[in-house]
């Protein structure tokens, strides 16, 4: 029989509806491998940061039983460097090992409990400055959408909950499933880039395009060595002008980016296909398998073929 990965919310006071619903949203599409439920500190309804309150049907008590635990954000005026007393007793419940996942502000909670120190994080781009005074411990990377230090995930504001929910579930069952929930839940299964891109910019100067387009032909085209200048002249931009406005967009260089789209190919057909690691390699542009073994190594720390291996498992 299956096992039913139970999830369970921690919803806090001035909590964002929005963001509080993304866990159920996304696990519920997952053909019934999770179950999603919510709770708070006391079992006592609490207040949202809109004009209404949040009942849930549970207290603290259920934290014990989650396989995985979501914090969901609050609003920045609760947002304090120390707990109190009734969010820290709550805490006390999740059990050694369980996965914990924060939204966006829900990153301030895990870190006045201790849980991000010497850990990699992320939070909401307008609260970095003020996360890095209030913990200077905890190694913040306000560029991405989330980050995965297993087994603590946090994620940036609002919809990246949904980023970092897709991917728990591409760990979990694979990037099949995971784009069979994005699509039941119309949203795209993978966003290139990170926060960089929604950080407020100057307006462009002389209304200079954006590299959106380009972007969507080299992805079309990854097989192929594309080149800064190759993207440059698609974009009809010089090199140094295309250069800066594609990470200012998308927060990463042309290079890293297509270093980034290749393994993310190359993972998804590992998942998906039983291609030779050679031949996978040369259909996302790398120029060998062994280049393919390096890059995948750099960014998950695995061989293709043990990362082939986990996801046939989970399939």
């Amino acid at each position: 029989m299956q096992h039913v990965h139970r999830v369970v919310v921690l919803a806090l006071d001035g909590v964002y509806p929005f963001e509080l619903g993304i866990p159920s949203r996304i696990f519920a599409a997952a053909d019934g491998r999770y179950e999603v439920l919510t709770c708070t500190v006391d079992g006592h309804p609490v207040r949202s940061n809109a004009d209404f309150t949040i009942t849930a049907e549970h207290g603290p008590e259920l934290l014990a039983t989650a396989d995985t635990v979501v914090v969901a954000p609050i609003s920045p005026s609760c947002v304090t460097a120390e707990l109190p007393d009734e969010v820290t007793a709550a805490l006390r419940w999740i059990r050694p090992g369980t996965r914990i996942v924060s939204i966006c502000t829900g990153a301030f909670v895990l870190a006045a409990a201790g849980l991000l120190d010497g850990r990699k994080a992320t939070t909401h781009w307008r609260q970095a400055d003020r996360f890095r005074h209030m913990f200077p411990h905890v190694a913040l990377d306000p560029d991405v959408l989330f980050v995965d230090d297993d087994p603590i995930l946090t994620s940036a504001g609002a919809a990246s909950g949904v980023d970092v929910c897709l991917h728990i579930v591409r760990k979990d069952h694979g990037s099949r499933l995971a784009n069979t929930v994005a699509r039941r839940c119309v949203v795209p299964p993978f966003r290139d880039g990170g926060q960089a891109q929604y950080i407020e910019q100057p307006v462009p100067e002389n209304g200079a395009s954006s590299a959106a387009a380009t972007r969507a032909w080299a992805l079309e085209r990854l097989d192929e060595p594309l080149t800064l200048a190759d993207l440059a002249a698609h974009a009809r931009m010089s090199r140094r002008t295309f250069a800066r406005r594609f990470n200012d967009e998308v927060g990463l260089s042309p290079g890293r980016w297509l270093i980034q789209q290749r393994v993310a190919r190359a993972r998804d057909l590992l998942e998906s296909s039983d291609l030779s690691v050679d031949q996978i390699a040369g259909r996302v542009g790398f120029a060998t398998g062994a280049s393919l073994r390096q890059h995948l190594h750099a960014a998950i720390g695995i061989s293709p073929q043990a990362y082939r291996r986990t996801f046939q498992a989970a399939r």
